[in-house]
């Protein structure tokens, strides 16, 4: 429990020392990897159930070589790539949204910097020091963000599309 108290004021020192726009970065990133994990949970658990339904409702047809057919198979590979597609092009705007958040951080840090200059001058250099460290670590923290959700997201992306081909592959088409 000590563990995490200390966890959290270590969180809350950083946030402090980057302001408040880290809590918008906290959230996408928050966002982005629940959508990353339902998507990694959805290729594992769901679409494997749902590829083997339209591959037993393919093999149960008597007729598969038909204009007809062909256009049930196809209807059947796009739901289920509709499946496996959602929600990407969301992890994508989150990923991308991550830096861009990040820099608004660095704007508003050094607007915080100018006005201190403004007020009190530029003979305090540790007050400079500060709004600058508050600049910059939002920026920081966005592109880490961003790190971690393009290297998933990628990784991710490639099993969806995996995933499409093996559901076509598997489907005869005479």
């Amino acid at each position: 429990m000590l563990y995490l108290i200390e966890l959290w004021e270590s969180v809350r020192d950083f946030i402090a020392a980057g302001g408040d726009v880290l809590y918008v970065v906290a959230i996408a990133l928050f966002l982005m990897w629940v959508l990353m994990i339902e998507r990694y949970w959805y290729l594992a658990s769901v679409f494997p159930k749902l590829r083997d339904q339209i591959i037993s409702d393919w093999d149960a047809r008597t007729d598969t070589t038909s204009w007809y057919a062909h256009r049930i198979r196809d209807t059947w590979i796009s739901q289920a790539s509709d499946g496996l597609s959602a929600r990407m092009l969301l992890i994508k705007t989150l990923v991308a949204m991550c830096p861009l958040i990040g820099l608004l951080g660095t704007v508003t840090g050094m607007i915080g910097v100018f006005e201190t200059m403004a007020t009190q001058g530029t003979s305090n250099p540790r007050l400079m020091a500060a709004g600058i460290s508050m600049a910059t670590i939002p920026t920081m923290a966005g592109m880490v963000a961003a790190l971690s959700g393009v290297f998933f997201s990628s990784r991710l992306e490639a099993r969806v599309k995996m995933a499409r081909v093996k559901l076509i592959d598997s489907l005869p088409h005479h």
